[in-house]
């Protein structure tokens, strides 16, 4: 057993190198193949660092009447808190938000003159509410048009939820974060779909060069098994190679634009590339392997086993 799987792998490699020139192309279109591959994890990994960025900047703020009682808004708070959608929740005083607003517009002389003017604090106290997730505000909106019956007497303490000013951009958030996954599955099926087909047909013409030891092989008596075996390890080999140069062409790549682009990207590539180098070399040495070798198995099953 251990002898015949010697044999086959060694014929594998004999196979690899006789082809030549053919298995250079194979190899470099497979390898330009995955480097698209890992484009793609980089390009996902920085719209999903964008959008998380994003998705933290947005929240839903619920401004309360001047005249609320401080102990109807915590109330609020803490059966907020209770949801489960909700992440968090921050209480600011009318008084703080005075002090914010002011800070804000300290360069405004006539602003602030006003305010002067007015005497009392204009201003209400405010609960900045952050969600799970962004698809979450929709439910926290709708609870809080329902508790907005925490009244004193008739009159709601709630002035104003900002949540309908904010909605169009959190429903584009989803949208994009959907569009996003939907993409990264489309661009990885005709991946996958374009390294078949060029490993597959590599095979093909690496087994018809082969025809007349093939024949010789049947009719000495060799196992199709033993026949086929050599062109898979061919195709794990077409794989392994193209992984190790898909990997190191992306070290400069990663390096130029970790150095260029990392103020704009809002994530460093090369210290992502460093960082994750073991996962993103086992996710493209399997992708390599595992379609070297399917695309092999077809090509095997479709000329040598008629």
């Amino acid at each position: 057993m251990f002898t015949n799987l010697r044999r086959i792998i060694r014929s594998g490699f004999i196979n690899f190198k006789r082809s030549g020139s053919v298995s250079f192309s194979s190899v470099l279109v497979m390898t330009i193949t995955l480097c698209v591959f890992v484009g793609l994890i980089f390009l996902q990994s920085v719209l999903f660092n964008t959008l998380e960025q994003i998705k933290k900047q947005v929240d839903v703020t619920v401004y309360f009447n001047t005249d609320a009682k401080e102990s109807a808004i915590l109330s609020l708070k803490s059966a907020i808190e209770k949801l489960p959608e909700v992440d968090s929740s921050v209480y600011v005083s009318a008084e703080e938000a005075l002090k914010r607003f002011q800070d804000k517009h300290s360069g405004d002389y006539l602003t602030l003159q006003a305010l002067e003017e007015l005497g009392d604090n204009p201003l209400g106290a405010e609960l900045n509410i952050k969600a799970k997730d962004v698809a979450h505000y929709e439910s926290i909106s709708n609870f809080l048009d329902k508790e907005s019956v925490l009244t004193k007497g008739e009159t709601s303490i709630i002035n104003k939820i900002d949540y309908r000013q904010n909605k169009e951009i959190i429903s584009r958030l989803n949208s994009i974060t959907n569009n996003a996954r939907l993409l990264g599955l489309i661009v990885s099926g005709v991946l996958v779909l374009l390294s078949v087909i060029i490993v597959y047909n590599t095979i093909r013409l690496t087994i018809y060069i082969s025809r007349d030891e093939i024949k010789v092989m049947r009719l000495v008596g060799a196992t199709r098994r033993y026949i086929g075996g050599p062109f898979i390890v061919e195709g794990i080999i077409y794989g392994f190679l193209s992984a190790v140069l898909a990997m190191i062409v992306f070290y400069p790549v990663s390096l130029w634009l970790g150095n260029n682009m990392a103020g704009f990207f809002g994530l460093n590539l090369y210290n992502y590339y460093l960082a994750n180098f073991f996962q993103i070399f086992v996710i493209i040495l399997g992708a390599g392997v595992v379609l070297g070798a399917f695309s092999s198995f077809l090509a095997i099953l479709r000329y040598i086993n008629k």
